[in-house]
């Protein structure tokens, strides 16, 4: 078996993927040896299969809150219909930071996120975290899309604030005890929904504003768990034109270790136009393209986001994802791909949801999908962690 790391092929002995030496490079020099190790085996399981992530898995289901589950029991939608829990689990940075809350509340908070992924990471699960920053001037929603970036930069007016923000993160991520995580700061950046988006900043804030985060977080904060995972939206990519769109705010290579790309715009999305059969095929040449420009930086491929909302396709697991991994060389070496979460239909009030839940039109060809012999959940990964 090959194990493939940038620029260098190296043998090893794969019972956990032990290497005699490394020559990839981190975003973070001082990443813990628990981290590299982590990496390298998500280098060699590159192309060996497809791992399932959900976003919010354990915090709420379709069905069910934490107010219905006894202290310390877990569920999950995901795990009710197939048996197991998802590969990938999505966290928000949101789950431990809140401007709103008291310290007790802080405290409260940590404590039971870290129960979550200690117990993640004792399965051999994966955990990422995305981060729907409240908006720094006055602590509003992330939708509001006010200029404000060049003033949390160094100079800023809000740059103090900022940095207490990040102080607050990185106590959490320091509490996990080396437990490495894929970081996935200023998601869908060349959108205009977020206050961080192409929308609100220039480019060279939002690049200013990634590296001053990797480097405040390494270097101040001594945080040194963290995988930087880069991650543009699709429905702002021109398709013919994809690795021009995609690189806009990329803060450079040394501040990067995985290229994701989040997309719903070519799996049905409502103010998508374009014929069903064409969505697919441009689906699949937007994972071919993210992975082709992270080869050639000898860094790792992800689709960071996905789904299709209540997913009404029956045979959607494996007619569109399944099929469009699998379509050739490229496609196929996709590390993780993660759906949306499953809001709870009685406390939202809508039917918003990414994964089926017992009884649901697609459960059955998800169980499918789920025993494809490519496909990884949590009861079927290899030991990524020794």
């Amino acid at each position: 078996m090959k194990c493939f790391f940038a620029n260098i092929i190296l043998i090893f002995v794969f019972a956990g993927c032990s290497t005699q030496e490394t020559d990839f490079r981190l975003a973070d020099e001082n990443a813990g040896e628990p981290v590299k190790i982590f990496y390298r085996n998500l280098q060699n399981q590159q192309g060996e299969g497809l791992m399932f992530g959900h976003q919010a898995t354990l915090e709420y289901g379709y069905h069910w809150t934490q107010e219905d589950l006894a202290p310390g029991e877990l569920r999950s939608d995901v795990k009710d219909v197939t048996g197991s829990f998802p590969s990938v689990y999505g966290f928000a940075v949101n789950s431990v930071v809140n401007p709103l809350w008291n310290e007790e509340q802080r405290l409260k908070a940590i404590e039971h996120q870290l129960m979550w992924d200690k117990g993640i990471h004792s399965r051999g699960g994966l955990i990422t975290y995305e981060w729907h920053m409240a908006h720094p001037d006055g602590n509003r929603s992330f939708y509001v899309t006010d200029s404000v970036v060049h003033r949390i930069l160094p100079g800023g007016d809000l740059h103090e604030k900022f940095k207490l923000t990040l102080d607050h993160a990185a106590d959490y991520f320091n509490s996990m005890e080396g437990i490495p995580v894929l970081f996935r700061p200023w998601h869908e950046h060349n959108g205009d929904w977020f206050w961080w988006c192409k929308g609100s900043t220039s480019e060279e804030d939002f690049i200013s504003l990634w590296r001053f985060t990797v480097d405040y977080l390494k270097k101040e904060k001594n945080v040194h768990n963290l995988i930087y995972v880069y991650s543009p939206d699709r429905s702002r990519i021109d398709i013919d034109d994809f690795e021009t769109g995609y690189m806009w705010g990329y803060p450079g290579d040394e501040y990067v270790d995985i290229l994701g790309l989040d997309n719903y715009w070519d799996l049905g999305h409502p103010a998508n136009k374009t014929p069903a059969e064409e969505q697919l095929a441009n689906f699949r040449r937007s994972m071919e393209y993210t992975v082709r420009i992270a080869d050639s930086k000898g860094k790792l491929a992800a689709l960071t986001e996905t789904g299709l909302e209540t997913i009404p396709n029956p045979r959607w697991w494996t007619d569109i994802i399944l099929s469009s991994v699998m379509h050739n060389e490229y496609t196929r070496r996709i590390s993780w791909f993660l759906v949306w979460r499953n809001a709870n239909v009685e406390r939202e009030k809508r039917d918003h949801y990414y994964a089926p839940f017992p009884g649901h039109v697609s459960a059955d060809n998800f169980i499918e999908f789920k025993n494809h012999p490519f496909v990884l959940f949590e009861d079927e990964l290899p030991d990524l962690y020794n």
